[in-house]
């Protein structure tokens, strides 16, 4: 089992900036790709970021793209997703996940351990 505990959410003003967090424990972190999802109100989850296991490869959903960075420390056992320039789209509760692979993936039902999520709200 993975445990993962997500924090820094909360009220930004839009172009704003958050910085998310993702504390895994349980299992060799380093071992599993980490991703960070999304769901809005009446929307489904869906996929924002993704980063490999040793962190040399990231993969962010097109809305975010050069706004926001995931990245990982395996040291600390904790993944992070970076956000700059947010707008009122970007309203959501985030999730952090975390597959026993060497890649990410898109699709939430391929990602197996979800923290509880955290509130992000952007006000415009």
């Amino acid at each position: 089992q993975v445990q993962l505990v997500e924090s820094g959410g909360g009220l930004v003003q839009a172009g704003g900036s958050l910085r998310l967090s993702c504390a895994a424990s349980g299992r060799t972190f380093s071992n599993y790709a980490m991703g960070w999802f999304r769901q809005a109100p009446g929307k489904e989850r869906e996929f924002v970021a993704g980063i490999s296991r040793n962190g040399d490869s990231t993969y962010y959903t097109d809305s975010v793209k050069g706004r926001f960075t995931i990245s990982r420390d395996n040291a600390k056992n904790t993944a992070y997703l970076q956000m700059n320039s947010l707008n009122a789209e970007d309203t959501a509760v985030y999730y952090c996940a975390a597959r026993y692979s060497s890649s990410t993936g898109t699709l939430a039902a391929n990602w197996r351990y979800w923290g509880q999520g955290t509130q992000v709200i952007v006000s415009s």
